[in-house]
């Protein structure tokens, strides 16, 4: 069986390693899985790319397609265009997307035109935004994908409700755990002091907080165009943080560029990097930023990722979105987030009440840390039959 994987931006990277670990396990055992590993290069900044191969044990990719940056349809374009060549060239039995990147849809549309089965890592989850460029990704990998690997029964049930045959359908858990899980111990041995001097942002004032000595600390990441494109909602964003949190205790931002490029455009960055409390860090690794989560007294973001470490870790999380794809991970399902979107009376309402919470962690059924080697049971077993019409791999309709 031939498996081509693909990869597009940062989050990918923390759900392929499993899976590559998961494959190089079941052929050690006598399997005999020929794994391709492709990256489409959505993400082309080394920081947020190009280092996590080494940081997370993953070979680095047999074909980079390199596509860079650009506006949703130009990279869904290109991608389609570069992975048609690649499908055709190494004729896959199966292409595995992961999340719900542009990548993960220009792949999955590409593959089932090529008569490709295809298998969703992630499926099912559901923000029921169609603002959300992720969410059209996810719909409509979803409908076309073989396989559906979902994280949890709330995702699986979205897939039912949409039609999807239940045989389609597998719960395996969340393969960000996996990853989280192996490397914690890694994580946890780092130098909190050490991440920061390594990773403080060049030309941010000398003069700041010693974080590393405080017992109290939090961290925050903002990336989606909602919260940091325009001025009305950032300003008031990073008001609270300056004002309020950096009075009760450092503030560690690892700053995405497109958030820094906006807090420039929109001379709010003065101000920011005035602050002594606040201490701005280059997009850094993912050892260095879980060692930071498992220390933060409370984390801000609008990262979905960040959300389901939270909840494992039990870290308190203020999820700067009005909806989430992730249920499982807030509080009224037994996780460690809530939702604030982007009004500051919400943030200060709950800031000021999960600033002294005690950390809960929470595990949802199958965020084991063996999910990936599920899926790779799960596609062993498929191989055989074509799932969307009875037949055997050998008579699939030919391209």
């Amino acid at each position: 069986m031939k498996i081509m994987s693909v990869v597009g931006a940062r989050p990918n990277f923390m759900k392929i390693a499993p899976l590559v670990r998961a494959i190089e396990s079941h052929n050690a055992k006598g399997g005999s899985i020929s794994h391709i590993l492709v990256h489409t290069g959505q993400h082309y900044d080394a920081r947020m790319s190009a280092a996590f191969f080494d940081a997370l044990d993953i070979p680095h990719p047999d074909i980079d397609l390199e596509i860079g940056s650009g506006s949703h349809a130009e990279q869904v374009g290109r991608t389609m265009i570069a992975f048609e060549n690649v499908v055709r060239e190494r004729k896959p039995d199966w292409v595995i997307v992961v999340g719900d990147v542009n990548a993960t849809c220009a792949c999955s549309i590409t593959a089932k035109k090529e008569h490709v089965k295809l298998a969703h890592i992630e499926a099912g989850l559901r923000s029921f935004d169609l603002d959300m460029p992720e969410e059209i990704n996810r719909m409509v990998t979803d409908r076309l994908s073989d396989l559906l690997f979902t994280t949890d029964e709330m995702a699986s049930q979205n897939l039912r409700h949409e039609g999807v045959p239940a045989n389609r359908i597998k719960r395996v858990g969340n393969i960000m755990i996996d990853t989280l899980e192996s490397q914690r111990a890694r994580a946890a041995a780092l130098d909190i002091g050490r991440i920061l001097a390594e990773n403080s942002l060049d030309g941010v004032p000398d003069g700041k907080a010693d974080v590393a000595s405080c017992r109290e600390f939090a961290v925050i990441t903002m990336h989606r165009p909602s919260n940091v494109d325009t001025k009305a909602v950032l300003e008031p964003l990073l008001r609270f943080v300056v004002k309020e949190v950096c009075v009760d205790m450092p503030v560690i931002w690892p700053i995405h560029p497109r958030t820094q490029a906006r807090l420039v455009e929109f001379g709010l960055w003065e101000m920011a990097t005035s602050v002594p409390n606040l201490l701005f860090l280059h997009p850094v690794g993912y050892h260095e930023m879980l060692r930071l989560n498992m220390g933060a007294t409370v984390m801000l973001t609008d990262s979905g990722g960040l959300q389901e470490e939270c909840c494992v870790l039990g870290t308190p999380c203020l999820t700067l979105r009005w909806n989430t794809e992730r249920p499982i991970t807030l509080r009224e399902h037994g996780g460690a987030s809530v939702l604030v979107g982007n009004a500051v009376d919400n943030l200060r309402r709950e800031y000021a009440s999960v600033r002294h919470r005690t950390r809960v962690p929470q595990r949802p059924p199958l965020w084991d840390g063996q999910t990936a080697a599920r899926i790779v049971r799960e596609l062993v077993e498929a191989d055989e039959v074509c799932l969307e019409n009875g037949l055997p791999r050998a008579v699939r309709p030919a391209a």
